[in-house]
């Protein structure tokens, strides 16, 4: 069996559609369908069936997906076993982590181990919670920092978890803003604001908007940004007000005033592996310098 046609067959279990699968593979449709026509063919066994226009595993499927992904898991590992007889860590790891865990957390980390072990190769790559489990999950990632608040996405227990710190959601404003400077903050009160919020279904726009509906108004958007430098640009400008994580705010970089929430909430930030094998000398490497950021910075 090809062990590339198993990890399309285990993403499939993952994601459920095969467009979906598609995309994170970066094929077309046609050609996902054509690889696991070749597993059944490979295996002797039916793997999927048609439900409508969509297609699910058949219990055979499901248990081969299931399997597949711990032989996938072992072979990563033998992998990292056999780079792993030299005198130091190396080989590629894979770490996803949302904008502002990027410059705070791992940035400093990959710093870090490009001086102490410089066979060792970072991939960084910008994830938000709602994408970095799943790419964790389907074996697009190594190691992801993410926050177990993120309630849409549930961490389950076939990762590992590592907390690395938490991190207050603070009100921003513009730094003339009658407001600041003031004590904490309670929404009600910037009811009548415009707002600048993250790209919808991300996990500060859901918080964002939950939130402000707990305070019984609906933000009056002028803004969306997956960036937070454009939000706090936006901000900065007096055109907006937001909700932002703490990491995010960069008061040496951006004239905006801050301020606590009179309701406080913290996310947690952690660091996640796949769960169920050992995982990579490289990967633990990586997670120890992302330890020691943490308690630098978080």
């Amino acid at each position: 069996m090809n062990p590339w046609r198993l990890r399309l067959l285990t993403q499939l279990d993952t994601l459920g559609t095969v467009r979906a699968v598609a995309q994170t593979a970066h094929l077309s449709p046609s050609s996902v369908s054509q690889q696991l026509a070749v597993l059944e063919t490979e295996t002797g066994t039916q793997l999927l069936e048609r439900t409508g226009r969509r297609v699910r595993l058949t219990p055979a499927g499901l248990i081969l997906a299931r399997r597949a992904r711990a032989i996938l898991d072992h072979m990563d590992a033998v992998e990292a076993e056999l780079r792993g007889f030299g005198d130091e860590p190396s080989g590629l790891v894979r770490v996803g982590a949302f904008q502002s865990a990027v410059h705070t957390l791992a940035v400093p980390a990959v710093t870090r181990l490009a001086r102490a072990y410089p066979h060792l190769d970072v991939q960084l790559l910008e994830l938000e919670p709602h994408e970095s489990v799943p790419a964790l999950r389907v074996g697009d990632a190594d190691l992801v920092i993410t926050t177990t608040d993120f309630g849409e996405l549930p961490l389950g227990p076939d990762l590992d978890l590592v907390p690395l710190g938490a991190d207050p959601i603070l009100l921003v404003l513009p730094p003339e803003h009658p407001a600041a400077g003031r004590g904490p903050a309670d929404l009600t009160a910037f009811a009548d604001e415009p707002w600048a919020l993250d790209i919808p279904q991300s996990y500060m726009a859901n918080l964002a908007l939950r939130l402000c509906r707990q305070a019984r108004f609906e933000p009056r958007v002028v803004g969306r940004f997956s960036n937070y430098m454009l939000t706090l640009e936006l901000v900065e400008a007096g055109h907006a007000v937001a909700l932002l994580p703490g990491l995010a705010v960069d008061a040496g970089r951006h004239r905006v005033a801050t301020r606590e929430l009179a309701n406080p909430v913290t996310r947690t930030i952690t660091a996640a592996i796949r769960g169920g094998s050992p995982p990579h000398a490289a990967v633990h490497t990586v997670l120890d310098a992302l330890l020691l950021s943490a308690a630098n910075g978080v």
